[in-house]
C-alpha cells in the first residue's frame, strides 16, 4: 500500500494523501489485531472483504482508518499511519489547525482521519469503485526505500516487524 493515494470527496472539496506509512494486523493469531478477540460489533468489518475500510475509534478521541486485506471472513488489515498530503491541503489545516507544517497535518493515524474527515460512517465501506474513500493506485516505492520496524502504539506483538515506512528520496 505504500505509495498508494487515500483519496476522500467530500461535499467541502477533495482531499487525498500518498501513503507513506502502515503497520499490518495479520488476523486471529496475531495478538496485537483487534480479530484476536474474534468478531464484535466494533470488529465487524475488519473480517469483511478486502478492500473494505475497517474504520474505529481509539483512546477516546481519534479515529483509525485502515483496509482489510485478508480473505473474507478471516480479520486481517491494514493501519493507514501516515500520508503525505496531496490534494486539499487548505481544508487539511482547517481540520487540524494546530499543525505547524504540512507533514504535520497526516503523520499519525489520528491525525490522517482528522485531516482527511474520516469518522464511524465510512466503517464497512468499499475503499474502490464508487465510494467517496478509496484507495487508489500511486507510485511505487522500491523495496530499498521501504524501512521496515516493529509497531508502535501495541501492548502485544510488539517486536514484529510489521510496521512499513516510505523512506523519502
Amino acid at each position: 500500500m505504500l505509495g498508494a493515494v487515500l483519496r476522500h470527496e467530500t461535499s467541502d472539496g477533495v482531499i487525498s494523501g500518498r501513503i507513506v506509512e502502515t503497520e499490518a494486523y495479520l488476523g486471529p493469531h496475531d495478538p496485537a489485531s483487534h480479530s484476536a478477540v474474534g468478531r464484535t460489533a466494533r470488529t465487524w468489518h475488519m473480517f469483511g472483504p478486502p478492500g473494505t475500510a475497517y474504520v474505529y475509534f481509539i483512546y477516546g478521541m481519534h479515529w483509525c482508518v485502515n483496509a482489510v486485506t485478508g480473505a473474507d471472513g478471516y480479520g486481517a488489515a491494514v493501519l493507514i499511519r501516515a500520508v503525505a498530503p496531496l490534494e486539499g491541503i487548505p481544508l487539511m489545516r482547517a481540520r487540524r489547525p494546530k499543525a505547524r507544517q504540512d507533514r504535520e497535518l497526516t503523520n499519525g493515524p489520528g491525525k490522517v482521519c482528522a485531516a482527511l474527515g474520516i469518522a464511524r460512517e465510512y466503517d464497512g465501506v468499499p475503499l474502490t469503485g464508487a465510494s467517496p474513500l478509496t484507495i487508489r493506485a500511486g507510485d511505487t516505492v522500491p523495496d530499498a526505500h521501504v524501512v521496515i520496524g516493529p509497531r508502535i502504539g501495541i501492548s502485544k506483538a510488539v517486536e514484529w516487524p510489521l510496521r512499513f515506512r516510505a523512506r523519502a528520496g
